[in-house]
């Protein structure tokens, strides 16, 4: 495994490209923190988004939205975030997404199997000929 640091600046960008081509991917979200151990928050749900937000009164925070139906529907925030890191195999098919708060705790949203960017269902994606 590799872990890529993202840097603060870009984390918007890279939320948006990563919810687009994550959604729908059954994920596991795991905290971990001195005083709770690790937890597990969410297990095999679909993801649907992630994003960094901004609040007058919350400050910076980053949301994690998972669950399709009403039902499983699950939001995670995690408040002034210090560092995020993707977590990717040798073969660069991204494993997990780790989010560092200020109060130590992370945030660990793991993929049940990790899939390189072009591999859709197990099956590799070719450009369709209009892309090219």
């Amino acid at each position: 495994m590799k872990t890529k640091e993202i840097p603060k600046n870009e984390w918007p960008k890279f939320f948006d490209s990563f919810s687009r081509q994550h959604e729908g991917w059954l994920v596991t979200l795991e905290i971990f923190g001195s005083d709770i151990g690790a937890q597990i928050e969410e297990r095999d749900l679909a993801f649907e988004g992630i994003v960094d937000e901004w609040d007058e009164v919350q400050g910076n925070q980053i949301v994690i939205m998972t669950g399709v139906r009403p039902e499983d529907h699950i939001t995670h925030s995690i408040s002034r975030p210090t560092k995020v890191s993707l977590e990717q195999t040798d073969e660069g098919a991204d494993a997990a997404l780790a989010i560092k708060s200020a109060d130590g705790v992370t945030a660990l949203l793991r993929f049940r199997s990790a899939l390189l960017p072009e591999m859709v269902d197990g099956v590799v994606t070719q450009p369709s000929p209009r892309s090219l």
